[in-house]
């Protein structure tokens, strides 16, 4: 190990990447100490305890909530307005056109999501003051209308900072930026964690404490064991002749991956999880249906058992969903078809894109079926121990384990290309 990083340490540009990246993250996390005004931090702390969901949302921005900091929405909004976009090139003509127009299709679509962010920081932000103000705990003692706009506009520009931020360290190629953000909030909060398991610690506590740990080994053993697993199908070519001489002829294989998808569909998972009981909060304080449909559905994600079963759907429609946006069989068999390639026993084209799009549907299965009962496994154990840390660590734990796998295969295929480009 420690000759690979004297190898990346010596890498001038690999070694600048990471520190940019390092950098940026410092930058993440010095943000998210600066409070907005006006707020009562012993009163928000009280609420975000007896608040499930929002809890959950405050782990993953890394306290950023706990501080009512200016990034206190996180990328949240930036990741709703992903998922509504790819979402919508799969039903609008149009955008799925210029998603086929390759790189410059991508930028405008992508220059959309940016756009499709501010105005839901917006609504998020909203929704959120609307909740602390309705609360019982005093959270917003004196909030005036210029306050009210300023917290909305800080928080907007918070999100729209990190979002800039993400971009940037995505292009270092040392990991997808939104992700390490995640990444690193969750890591920020890990001290704190373990601080409050040892003081809290008796030995009554012994048993639940063990299990936990068990939840965590297996948790990594899991995400690890999923994101390594992959169906080799092999793949012949078929020999060509330039004159004398012959080419090809040669066996390889093509590496179908169990989870093609990544940490992604927890991400989208989390954050649309999330979104209802938010928007739901703007029409709490009214009267009539609407009133009463935004009770119920606060109260509905309240519940444990509708919580786990829709955040296990939730992960395993999102796996399906974003491999077929990442992973496409016809352009698959198309490459084979012209570099001369088949699959033994099946015809090239449409039969070998109906081969690779079965078995990969069946390997989809089976990684959306482990990432999803990984992710509500805690929310189980939960039940029998009457204990939040649980299902706080699980999830973490899905995260950080992906994101640091995906960072060391893009560091490891950074230094690969380095020793090609030396020969």
């Amino acid at each position: 190990m420690w000759k690979k990083i004297k190898r990346i340490w010596h890498i001038k540009d690999l070694r600048n990447s990471i520190l940019f990246v390092l950098s940026m993250l410092i930058l993440f996390r010095v943000a998210a100490h600066i409070p907005v005004p006006g707020v009562d931090p012993v009163g928000l702390k009280q609420f975000l305890e007896g608040n499930q969901i929002l809890g959950l949302l405050n782990i993953f921005s890394g306290g950023t909530l706990e501080n009512f900091s200016v990034v206190m929405l996180g990328v949240a909004p930036y990741i709703t307005s992903s998922i509504i976009f790819q979402l919508l090139q799969m039903v609008v003509p149009q955008l799925e056109e210029l998603k086929k127009e390759g790189e410059s299709g991508q930028q405008k679509i992508q220059m959309w999501t940016r756009l499709a962010t501010v105005p839901l920081a917006i609504l998020q932000s909203f929704g959120l003051i609307q909740l602390l103000r309705a609360s019982q705990i005093s959270v917003l003692p004196d909030l005036t209308t210029f306050s009210y706009f300023s917290i909305i506009t800080t928080t907007t520009a918070g999100t729209v900072f990190l979002m800039w931020i993400g971009e940037l360290i995505t292009e270092k190629r040392i990991g997808n930026g939104i992700s390490l953000l995640i990444f690193a909030g969750i890591i920020a909060a890990l001290p704190r964690a373990v601080q409050t398991a040892l003081i809290n610690y008796t030995t009554a506590d012994l048993y639940l404490y063990l299990l936990f740990f068990g939840v965590a080994i297996a948790t990594v053993v899991g995400v690890v064991f999923i994101n390594e697993g992959q169906r080799n199908i092999p793949i012949n070519y078929a020999k060509q002749r330039m004159g004398t001489r012959s080419f090809g002829g040669t066996s390889s294989y093509l590496p179908l991956r169990v989870n093609t998808a990544g940490v992604i569909p927890i991400i989208f998972a989390i954050s649309l999880v999330l979104f209802p009981p938010m928007v739901a909060q703007f029409f709490v304080q009214g009267s009539g249906f609407l009133a009463q449909a935004s009770q119920f559905i606060i109260a509905l994600f309240q519940n444990q058992v509708f919580y786990s079963i829709f955040y296990f759907l939730l992960v395993f429609g999102f796996t399906y969903f974003y491999t077929a946006i990442i992973f496409q069989p016809d352009k698959v068999a198309q490459n084979l078809q012209r570099q001369g390639g088949f699959i033994p026993g099946i015809r090239p084209g449409k039969e070998t894109e109906l081969y690779i799009g079965k078995i990969m549907t069946r390997l989809v299965f089976s990684g959306a079926l482990f990432l999803g009962l990984i992710a509500v496994m805690p929310f189980v154990l939960q039940a029998f121990t009457g204990t939040t840390a649980l299902a706080i660590g699980g999830t973490s734990l899905l995260i950080v384990v992906s994101v640091a796998i995906d960072i060391a295969k893009q560091v490891e295929s950074q230094l690969t290309l380095h020793e090609y480009d030396n020969i």
